[in-house]
């Protein structure tokens, strides 16, 4: 009888532990897909990023700088292979980019020019897809963290290998934009 109650928890213990593997399984595979969905605007982001830089150079030669703080940004974004790296790397895209903004301000002409209007265009939607498939993500990647962290699946997380993994969040730099008032000039 004793051994038949032995063996009813020891089944019982396992069901437990193989239910929160198979949790923690599908919660890491689920993060790794929303990032595929990001991997997908990325790309698109960065197949338009040269258009726009092409575009951009006839007008404004003299913001070589800029512009190939840019490309080599999107040069890392498409070389980035972690899902760490490609956070960190479209991090600093992100930022060079939106210094490409505030450049372009002062040339009324090229904000006039159609094939950069579509450009531009084309890049906010993308942008605006990356930012729904970016919440996606981090909704993802918080499932994941909670049932690594908390009690009793961190003890499966642990024993398995599961970590507590990277948000895609803005990144420091933003972030310290983003408090920063607007510069407006005349």
């Amino acid at each position: 009888m004793n051994l038949l109650i032995i063996l009813g928890i020891v089944v019982i213990l396992a069901i437990i532990i193989a239910s929160m593997y198979n949790s923690l399984v599908k919660l890491r595979n689920n993060r790794e897909n929303a990032f595929a969905d990001i991997d997908v605007q990325l790309k698109q982001r960065h197949d338009l990023i040269p258009q726009l830089v092409d575009t951009v150079k006839g007008y404004a030669a003299h913001e070589k700088d800029t512009l190939e703080r840019v490309i080599q940004a999107r040069n890392g974004a498409v070389s980035a292979r972690t899902i760490d790296e490609k956070i960190t790397a479209e991090n600093q895209l992100s930022s060079a980019l939106a210094g490409l903004k505030i450049t372009l301000e002062a040339y009324p002409d090229l904000k006039a020019n159609q094939n950069f209007l579509q450009l531009q265009e084309e890049i906010s939607d993308v942008e605006n897809k990356l930012a729904a498939v970016r919440r996606y993500f981090n909704s993802a990647t918080k499932e994941l963290n909670n049932a690594v962290q908390t009690f009793p699946s961190n003890l499966i997380a642990n024993m398995f290998g599961f970590h507590k993994e990277m948000m895609f969040d803005l990144g420091t730099e933003q972030r310290a934009n983003l408090e920063e008032a607007p510069k407006i000039k005349f």
